[in-house]
């Protein structure tokens, strides 16, 4: 009991971002630094009165500190910009980490059995092409064909894909990995554009799927995820049928029109038709020059698709619904006070 406490106290603190000396602010000075540390370590146990005033410090609910840990994120691919501190990064992970526990504990109770499998694990990457040739194989395996994609993240769930959307700084652009080794997970910033959330979870997705030859460096391999989820968005041969199979000039107008079609942002497509040779690495470069004053790319278009996640919520209606768990429960694993989730629930 005592190890557990120690260890989901310090993710608690991870997931607020505090530091000891903050928490201990926080609290008003009712224990000190040093207290802390041993409980986070372990050689102490707090009492009642300090376990509530620990728990509205960090905000979460008392039991969290006594509810063992179920899941294990590893091979995690981070993608961040240095701006981003450390503490900020430890705080991402522990709220996946979080949600993803409650995720599956949700499909648990509704004897979801989800088993993820690769259709291109077989596929070794050593280039752009084998990309190309890897996506075709992907989207006709998943029968999504080649065509303008719709709700990617919802694609992506219905594949047994675990999608967490995050309130974060601008700094941080996602991440991938795995729960337990087998539950593969794709997190994006929900403060992203739609075509943004699309072309990230895509990226995130061929750093789950692609089987890069070890001879890879990272730099490379970030370049070949950029190169899948185009792809993705626009596989070659739509890319071709809309674009031709070489061009001299590209006008804003028709680069407008794709990205309102296909939810893919200009400096994709563009980078797509470099890619493709469609374009000559010459052009690419004045494209890049001219589009540097403009990278958020305003005035150039805006697709109007749909793109958030809805899964886990629906699973938990879905449980309390059928009364599977308490309305309680239910509240406890959407992280909401019990009122708000009633509000919730029935205004569904």
């Amino acid at each position: 009991m005592k190890d557990i406490f120690a260890k989901r106290l310090k993710s608690a603190r991870a997931l607020a971002g505090l530091s000891q000396d903050e928490l201990v602010e926080r609290m008003d000075g009712l224990v000190s630094k040093n207290a802390i540390s041993k409980y986070e370590r372990g050689e102490m146990m707090a009492d009642s009165k300090v376990l509530i005033a620990l728990a509205k410090a960090l905000e979460v609910k008392t039991d969290y500190f006594f509810r063992p840990f179920t899941v294990e994120i590893s091979n995690i691919e981070f993608r961040k910009k240095k701006k981003l501190r450390q503490r900020e990064l430890k705080s991402i992970k522990e709220r996946v980490s979080d949600t993803i526990e409650r995720y599956l504990e949700v499909e648990q109770f509704l004897n979801i059995k989800s088993e993820f499998k690769n259709p291109i694990a077989n596929h070794t990457i050593n280039n752009g092409q084998d990309v190309e040739h890897a996506v075709n194989t992907l989207l006709n395996e998943w029968k999504w064909g080649i065509n303008a994609l719709p709700n990617v993240i919802e694609l992506l769930e219905d594949k047994e894909i675990k999608v967490v959307e995050l309130e974060a700084p601008l700094e941080f652009d996602g991440f991938s990995g795995w729960a337990d080794a087998k539950f593969p997970i794709v997190v994006i910033n929900k403060n992203y554009t739609m075509v943004r959330k699309r072309l990230t979870a895509l990226h995130e997705l061929g750093h789950l799927l692609l089987n890069f030859h070890e001879s890879i460096e990272h730099k490379i391999v970030e370049k070949l995820c950029f190169r899948f989820a185009g792809a993705m968005l626009m596989p070659e041969e739509t890319f071709k049928m809309e674009m031709g199979e070489e061009r001299s000039r590209i006008s804003v107008a028709e680069l407008v029109s794709i990205k309102e079609t296909y939810g893919i942002s200009i400096q994709a497509i563009m980078a797509r038709a470099k890619d493709l040779g469609v374009i000559t690495a010459y052009s690419y470069i004045n494209f890049c020059k001219w589009i540097a004053r403009n990278r958020k790319e305003e005035g150039l278009g805006e697709y109007r698709g749909r793109e958030s996640s809805d899964r886990f919520t629906q699973l938990l209606y879905r449980a309390a619904s059928e009364e599977i768990i308490s309305m309680s429960k239910a509240a406890n694993l959407a992280n909401q006070k019990l009122a708000a989730f009633r509000k919730d629930f029935m205004a569904v």
